[in-house]
């Protein structure tokens, strides 16, 4: 093993250890590393990591922008050990590349319910079941699709009304309480699920159609199978899934707004069952709704006064 074969597996179990998943880098840095032994240099420099994140043909900057930051992190670790090494630019400064957040579909109560009664029209009846739990159960609690397919049955508390997530993002766990009528919901479907499969090859709390883990692949293209269905997926509309945990968040904002809770003072609490690492990633979803930014005016002008 190289010298910077050993540091990329340094700077990758340390980052990991901080919490840091790092998919995407762990996945790069070795094609990166193949790169600089190709064109016989043993030194990390701007020029080559630039050259190396244009490489892939026909792609948006934004890619070349995420396989070049990927660099540049291990980078500025390297150069603490290799004044040597080159730190590349950041790489909008490069490519002019911005991400931009999509525009969220925000679910209203009517399509949930068209939602999860198509998911009882699909066959198998396991499957129906199936996802029919599952995007009710990211709609009321906002969780992330993978949260939710990663639960075990020993996550899921129906006595207690609990769900544990653990290892989430960024490496954090935490305790999700569900509304009575949630917990009735997935009680019911655990009984249906252990009926219809009663020897299952997961232990996963949500189950295919034979019994093993459900995979994203599979979630998402029956998610766009039942949206299109009922006519919410068109050529200018395209719903997520993960638009159901920005329709959570909104919902709950909207909620508190009209209730005359000061939703500031609660912000942080939104953010933990979230499982946001702080507030300021609760808070963009103040600019996702209309009648949110609306409702927040309105507690402005009531506050203060009004415009002069």
């Amino acid at each position: 093993m190289s010298d910077l074969s050993r540091h990329v597996d340094d700077y990758l179990r340390l980052r990991r250890a901080l919490g840091f998943k790092l998919e995407w880098p762990g996945h790069l840095l070795p094609q990166f590393l193949a790169h600089l032994d190709a064109a016989g240099s043993a030194t990390l420099t701007a020029e080559l990591a630039i050259s190396w994140a244009r490489l892939p043909q026909g792609v948006q900057p934004l890619h070349w922008a995420h396989r070049l930051g990927a660099v540049r992190g291990f980078a500025m670790y390297l150069k603490t050990i290799d004044p040597t090494t080159e730190v590349p630019p950041p790489p909008r400064d490069v490519f002019g590349a911005r991400e931009r957040r999509p525009t969220p579909y925000l679910w209203s109560h009517n399509d949930i319910c068209r939602l999860l009664a198509a998911c009882r029209c699909l066959r198998p009846l396991l499957r129906a079941a199936t996802h029919e739990a599952l995007f009710g159960l990211l709609a009321v609690s906002g969780m992330r699709r993978g949260e939710a397919m990663s639960l075990r049955r020993d996550d899921v508390d129906l006595d207690e009304g609990v769900l544990t997530i653990r290892e989430a993002k960024f490496g954090r766990s935490r305790l999700v309480p569900l509304h009575p009528s949630a917990t009735e919901a997935l009680r019911s479907y655990a009984v249906r699920r252990d009926q219809m499969c009663p020897a299952p090859r997961s232990m996963t709390f949500f189950v295919s159609s034979v019994g093993t883990a459900l995979t994203p692949d599979g979630v998402n293209t029956t998610f766009v199978q039942l949206t299109t269905a009922i006519g919410l997926r068109t050529p200018s509309s395209r719903p997520r899934i993960h638009d159901l945990r920005h329709s959570f968040a909104v919902r709950t904002l909207i909620e508190w707004h009209r209730s005359a809770i000061e939703a500031e003072s609660r912000m942080a609490l939104l953010s933990t069952y979230l499982g946001h690492v702080n507030p300021a990633g609760t808070y963009w979803y103040l600019s996702a709704a209309p009648e949110l930014m609306e409702l927040a005016a309105t507690r402005l002008d009531d506050r203060f006064g009004g415009s002069p």
